[in-house]
C-alpha cells in the first residue's frame, strides 16, 4: 500500500529533487494534548514544484538513496 502524504516544499536546490515539509499530529498519551511533529522528505519532482507551495506526495520504488516519494499534484 503507498502512502499519500500533504507538505510544504522547504528547499528547491537540487535537480529535479525538492524537499518537503510533512507535519503529523498526533495525542500524547498521557496527557492527551495535540502536539505537532514535522519530517523533511526528499522527493523525485517533474512537475517544477516552487517555494513555498503545498504538494501532494506518494510513496514509489525507490529512486535513489534518498529519494522514495514523488510528487502528484501542486495544490497551491
Amino acid at each position: 500500500m503507498t502512502q499519500v502524504k500533504v507538505g510544504k516544499v522547504v528547499s528547491t536546490k537540487m535537480q529535479k529533487t525538492i524537499v518537503v515539509e510533512v507535519e503529523m499530529r498526533k495525542k500524547h498519551p498521557l496527557y492527551k494534548k495535540i502536539i505537532k511533529k514535522s519530517k523533511k522528505i526528499k522527493v523525485h519532482d517533474e512537475l517544477g514544484a516552487k517555494m513555498q507551495q503545498k504538494v501532494k506526495i506518494r510513496e514509489t520504488k525507490p529512486i535513489s538513496k534518498n529519494v522514495h516519494f514523488k510528487t502528484v499534484e501542486v495544490i497551491s
